[in-house]
């Protein structure tokens, strides 16, 4: 008896249990397995599967067991629920590698053949024509616009430095030496 999805092939895994001073033993970790019975609503059959918790959940979500196996891949399922879901497929009309179902084809009856003649074909339509771009008006020059008067400024002016600072030093220098 395996320790296996039988839609999602989850499987056991193994791994360590780590203490707390870091010592390593191999462990296994077991899948929530299951045994459910899954109605298909278009075969009209009951499935007795073995299924973890996760795919059942999965399962619920997509609305049944048709609707998740029509948006699932087939490389994520196992074959069990590749067969199923390529009988789904087939009593369905739906091309087999196709993950969305196919429209049922319509049935042409004679008055709905008599529609389609009688309708008048259409016309083709003449090719569109761009209008050709309008001229462009002639650019006029616009008069310059006044300047505002200048806002007094808060600021004091900075100072120059004077030519007098740097010859005082010179001429007291000169005055020592007389």
């Amino acid at each position: 008896m395996s320790k296996k999805c039988d839609i999602t092939g989850v499987g056991v895994q193994s791994g360590n249990n780590v203490s707390h001073a870091n010592n390593r033993t191999r462990r296994r970790f077991m899948p929530n397995l299951h045994v459910v019975s899954l109605m298909s609503d278009i075969l009209g059959k009951v499935f007795k599967l073995k299924v973890c918790a996760k795919t059942l959940r999965t399962i619920e979500h997509n609305g049944g067991l048709d609707a998740y196996l029509e948006s699932t891949p087939a490389s994520k399922l196992t074959d069990e629920a590749k067969k199923i879901k390529k009988s789904i497929a087939k009593k369905k009309g739906a091309p087999e590698g196709s993950r969305k179902s196919a429209k049922k084809p319509v049935k042409i009856t004679s008055a709905r053949l008599e529609k389609v003649k009688a309708k008048p074909a259409k016309a083709e339509k003449p090719a569109k024509v761009k209008p050709a771009p309008k001229a462009a008006a002639p650019k006029v020059a616009k008069a310059p616009k006044a300047e505002k008067p200048a806002a007094k400024s808060t600021a004091k002016p900075a100072k120059k430095p004077a030519a007098k600072s740097a010859a005082k030093p010179a001429a007291k220098k000169a005055a020592a030496k007389k």
